[in-house]
């Protein structure tokens, strides 16, 4: 308590001795009131009567100080000289930034976003169309189901687009010349007509060769691609646990696809598949032609695999999936089997029932080709399994029961 009667004196003499000291030079420059004694003696004797420090507000609230006029006119003039700048400095732009943040900020852009972005600027266009930010969006999005059958699909469709443009070209123009030419031709890359600079149409159109361009004609459905369907017809009983070609086109609206099946089936169209019953074909073969085995000597009891099969000669070869069994004369002893020694190969299909006369069938290691009947369909090549998730795709599609 004493000591802070103490500061509060040492205060106010404080306080009287500068104000004293520099009253002739600095009067008008003081913020404050000077300390009188009438304003001390009042609040030392409210403090000692009530035994605690209170804190006075005045009725007559400070006037804030005026600035000078020359603060006036440097403030003025400073506003005058923002707006001047903000007149010739031109505001920010995305071109503005460095290299390496536009590429991120592009990078996680939607497609749809990116399309909008491409026609902002020429400058933007020309990253918003390149093929190096949309090969990741390709890969991301179709990579599982597009495959090499599907890119020479496209090529030959880029073909024919631009032989028919060629054509029409042709006609309507009497002065056909090379230039003319040039402004519709997509500029195929085997071709080498024109350099890749010189691929985007005059006119600002998208190169057709682009994989922009691959990538919105399957989104669109414009494109039909061809693929594999896991369990054709929606699960028939007939085709589970089977593959089959087909061509397939994209709903974007319910993220489903339309398959077309050869002409030679039960049924040539189905709707609302999903992306989990497709895939890009394994094997660059067509379905119609045998696929030549590479793995007939390393197979042995245990191993996955899948087999051409066909109803007829006429149907196309669809993949079945199986597994190697063991010969009728082995026991099943892995310390005493030879099964893997000898000239033929025992198949299982462990969907049937082992009265099924679909559950077995044997193959020649030596000289494979195309065996079975009109009875029984027709066996072609073989697919050893060696992808894990190859063979998780296939076992997740088990059926419930064991079929008849």
């Amino acid at each position: 308590m004493l000591l802070l009667l103490i500061s509060c004196f040492s205060f106010i003499l404080l306080s009287k001795s500068l104000s004293s000291k520099h009253q002739h030079h600095h009067r008008e420059r003081r913020l404050f009131p000077p300390w009188d004694e009438a304003f001390t003696t009042t609040f030392m004797t409210s403090w000692f009567q009530k035994g605690t420090l209170q804190i006075f507000t005045s009725t007559t609230p400070l006037k804030k100080l005026k600035p000078k006029a020359k603060n006036l006119v440097w403030s003025s003039s400073t506003e005058n000289q923002k707006e001047d700048h903000n007149k010739t400095t031109p505001s920010p732009s995305l071109l503005d930034l460095p290299e390496l943040v536009l590429d991120c900020i592009l990078d996680r852009l939607q497609p749809a976003e990116l399309c909008a972005m491409s026609g902002v600027c020429s400058s933007l266009r020309e990253r918003c169309v390149s093929d190096d930010v949309w090969e990741k969006r390709m890969k991301g999005k179709w990579g599982k189901v597009i495959g090499d059958a599907a890119y020479r699909e496209w090529q030959w469709y880029i073909a024919l687009k631009n032989r028919s443009n060629l054509l029409n070209n042709q006609r309507n123009q009497s002065n056909f010349s090379f230039e003319s030419v040039a402004k519709i031709w997509p500029f195929l890359s085997w071709f080498n007509i024109k350099p890749r600079a010189e691929k985007e149409l005059k006119n600002g159109g998208l190169a057709v060769d682009s994989i922009m361009a691959w990538y919105l004609a399957l989104e669109t459905g414009r494109f039909s691609f061809p693929a594999q369907v896991y369990n054709r017809e929606n699960g028939h009983a007939g085709f589970l646990l089977s593959c089959y070609d087909a061509k397939l086109s994209y709903d974007s609206k319910t993220d489903t696809f339309q398959a077309r099946y050869s002409p030679h089936g039960r049924r040539t169209t189905e709707e609302n598949i999903s992306w989990d019953r497709l895939r890009a074909p394994p094997v660059d073969t067509c379905s119609y032609d045998l696929h030549i085995s590479d793995s007939l000597f390393e197979l042995k009891p245990g191993d996955h695999i899948e087999i051409q099969w066909r109803r007829n000669r006429e149907f196309p070869y669809g993949w079945w999936y199986g597994v190697v069994g063991h010969m009728e004369s082995c026991n099943g002893n892995e310390n005493h089997c030879r099964c893997q020694d000898t000239d033929t190969v025992m198949l299982e299909f462990k969907q049937y029932p082992s009265s099924s006369r679909w559950r077995k069938t044997m193959i020649n290691r030596e000289n494979h080709r195309e065996v079975g009947n009109e009875g029984d369909g027709f066996y072609g090549g073989i697919r050893k399994l060696y992808n894990q998730q190859e063979i998780s795709m296939w076992q997740s599609l088990w059926p419930n029961q064991v079929l008849e």
